[in-house]
């Protein structure tokens, strides 16, 4: 089979449905079977939503995607509304959907476009040939309920992409390691039936005491999911001393105690655990190709250390990554591992930048006295948390000439791009660049 993806979530049914489309013979591996949940705020950024559009993925209201205006910051006492930008390259509603039903509405999509999936597949390493190139991968077998069976296939693919989430096995089995100098982030999150599930703004409290009351770098959320419950949760950066010291299941807890009692956000209300996860930030794991293997999505740390956001750039990644991969078989098998080079320069001009900024962000914000300084000084301008909205989202037009845009743009031309490879990797400028467009 010509290109193997391990895991079925964002990244890999997107990168499976572009790569099918193209025409390209693609099978997905994932180790669960749908529906099957995720941690997850279940909020999707116009960013994201344009990956939809690409895709054509319908989503309308009447099958639970539910649309929203934009942002409700909260800070300081005060409540402010700032919706979507209105941009070309995006558009101007973003979307809240489970991941229970997300995940498995883009497999779908993926299989109606002649992917292969085959659930129930636990990928365990990375198949190499005599020279080291990954020529496949290893899959043991479960049965219907999830259970390891003792069976074992290989599957053999001229690439194979790792979708497979922050704790990819494929990349791991490759001797891809995380890296330390990057930021990391710890969510967690649970549902509420509450009134509230009909809002039409996604909403971000921006301050979340510790124990002393300092603000911790990070901020909780309240999205409205449409179906009577209500997503709420919270992200934490690593940036602060409090990091790994701090039980944020109970920090859930005390933070949501404190709220309207009317939003019912209590334990009665409750439906599911309060479950949590890693948000691999900042390129974390590099380098994102290694000779028959490139890494997408949080797989390869592409999770924004602005705002927590991994969705977007997962299935961005995907895009790119089938376009280079359909570039590879039309330059031929001379001239195919050269061009599939090209996707670690690719994703780091995209992101390098914006990445770097974020970690400059994070470690900020990881200072109590800046965090409080910031909010302070910023939740009263309306006009400057608009700035700050977009800097975050990462939502700017690309060829704009706003102001916005030509500030951000010329903030990231500053900042040198973080880094996505390691030694032994070629670099992006000595192979054939290949032609992108939107898959």
């Amino acid at each position: 089979m010509p290109v193997l993806i391990v895991g079925a979530g964002p990244a890999g049914s997107t990168a499976a449905y572009h790569l099918a489309k193209a025409g390209i013979d693609v099978t997905v591996l994932e180790k669960t079977a749908f529906p099957r949940e995720k941690v997850c705020g279940d909020g999707l950024t116009p960013r994201a939503v344009r990956e939809l559009q690409l895709l054509g993925l319908p989503h309308p209201e009447s099958a639970g995607w539910r649309r929203n205006k934009g942002l409700r910051l909260i800070a300081g006492g005060r409540q402010l509304e700032l919706p979507w930008p209105e941009l070309g390259d995006f558009p101007g509603y973003g979307l809240i959907r489970t991941r229970l039903g997300f995940d498995e509405a883009l497999a779908r999509h993926a299989q109606a476009a002649g992917a292969t999936v085959l659930e129930h597949h636990s990928v365990t390493t990375v198949l190499r040939d005599d020279a080291g190139r990954v020529t496949g991968v290893r899959a043991g077998l479960l049965d219907a309920a999830g259970r390891k069976t003792g069976e074992t296939r290989d599957f053999h693919a001229d690439v194979v992409l790792a979708a497979d989430g922050n704790s990819t096995r494929a990349a791991l089995s490759a001797g891809i390691a995380k890296r330390d100098d990057r930021p990391l982030g710890v969510a967690v999150r649970t549902y509420f039936s509450s009134p509230r599930h009909e809002d039409d703004w996604m909403e971000g409290w921006l301050e979340l005491p510790d124990k002393a009351g300092n603000p911790l770098p990070g901020y909780g959320w309240v999205f409205g999911v449409g179906d009577g419950t209500s997503n709420v949760g919270l992200g934490i950066l690593n940036s602060s001393k409090s990091f790994g010291r701090l039980d944020y299941k109970q920090v859930l807890r005390d933070w949501t105690a404190g709220m309207p009692a009317e939003w019912g956000f209590t334990e009665a209300n409750q439906v599911g655990q309060i479950r949590g996860a890693a948000l691999p930030m900042g390129f974390n794991r590099t380098p994102h190709y290694s000779p028959g293997l490139l890494l997408l999505g949080d797989a390869g740390g592409m999770v924004s250390p602005f705002n927590g956001e991994g969705i977007s750039y997962a299935m961005e990644s995907a895009r790119y990554a089938a376009g280079v991969i359909a570039d590879a078989y039309a330059a031929g098998p001379r001239l195919f591992d050269g061009t599939l080079a090209g996707y670690a320069g690719l994703i780091r001009g995209k992101w390098g930048s914006h990445f770097t900024l974020g970690s400059v962000f994070a470690q900020l914000i990881g200072r109590p006295a800046v965090m409080k300084l910031a909010l302070r000084t910023g939740m009263p301008v309306p006009v400057l948390m608009r700035f700050v909205v977009r800097m975050l989202a990462n939502l700017t037009d690309e060829g704009g000439r706003g102001f916005e845009d030509r500030v951000i743009h010329l903030l990231e031309r500053l900042a040198p791009p973080a880094s996505n490879q390691t030694g032994g990797v070629a670099a992006a400028g000595k192979v054939p660049a290949p032609t992108i467009g939107k898959c």
